[in-house]
């Protein structure tokens, strides 16, 4: 009996080779706007609760400490980091409220739960948010169990991605193999430093909702060297990773579109 073929992503997703995911032992994956669509809106609220925060802390108008909030993220690569540097706050305070949302609205993707499971190898989650905000959102998503571990703000000393050191420690601290790893991410910027470790690199951006609340700096670098592989459809792009896994390895797959 044939198999069924897998359905094609959009033409936004770009065309290439996947069998240099043959090679792949270890599969990482960012968590907010990744593992859920941004559609979902989860993170406007985190987004949100930082903007609050922020306002808060310094008396400040919204808008004004939605401008700083931004500046801050993107300089140094979380809001948290830059209160942290600019005024010296305690993390704590700040993590426990800004993840203080409700979770209800991230639904079930069995699709995305199965090709998860299916990846062959280890499977992790790194977030600069927190484990508990990663462990609510990947058991309402049902991929809890598919994950062998959470590496989150904490765990990399609270200096979020981009910043190198904090990808050497997550690689140190499980004994990974960068060559012989795969990052998928939302931002650009957080996978240039493991492509430039030998890493397979993909960024997921779902084409239609990307401009819900992103920054246009958000958005931009989707054709960066450092980005081997875009996809507008994470589990569609994981069924073909599967199915290049499973194919006789003198039998070409079909291009991921």
């Amino acid at each position: 009996m044939d198999a069924t073929p897998l359905p094609s992503e959009s033409p936004y997703a770009n065309p290439r080779d996947l069998s240099p995911f043959r090679e792949v032992e270890t599969w990482i994956f960012d968590l907010d706007n990744t593992l859920y669509p941004s559609h979902t809106n989860l993170f406007a609220e985190v987004d949100q609760r930082i903007g609050d925060y922020v306002a808060k802390l310094l008396d400040m108008e919204r808008d004004a400490a939605h401008h700083l909030q931004k500046d801050y993220y993107r300089r140094y690569g979380t809001t948290l980091r830059g209160l942290m540097i600019e005024h010296d706050i305690n993390p704590d305070g700040f993590l426990e409220f800004v993840h203080d949302i409700d979770h209800s609205k991230v639904q079930a993707d069995p699709r995305l739960a199965d090709a998860i499971a299916a990846l062959p190898g280890r499977r992790f989650i790194m977030t600069n948010g927190t484990v508990a905000h990663a462990k609510a959102v990947a058991e309402r998503l049902g991929v809890h169990q598919h994950f062998e571990d959470i590496f989150d703000i904490v765990a990399a000393d609270l200096i979020p991605k981009p910043a190198a050191d904090t990808y050497t420690r997550f690689w140190d601290q499980y004994g990974i193999d960068p060559a012989r790893a795969a990052m998928f991410e939302d931002l650009s910027r957080n996978l240039e430093v493991p492509h430039s470790r030998g890493m397979r690199t993909v960024l997921v951006v779902p084409e239609g909702t990307r401009e819900v609340f992103r920054e246009a700096w958000e958005l931009e670098g989707r054709t960066a060297p450092h980005v081997e592989y875009v996809t507008d459809d994470l589990p569609v792009f994981l069924e073909r990773i599967v199915a290049e896994h499973a194919a006789p390895a003198n039998v070409p797959q079909p291009p991921a579109r």
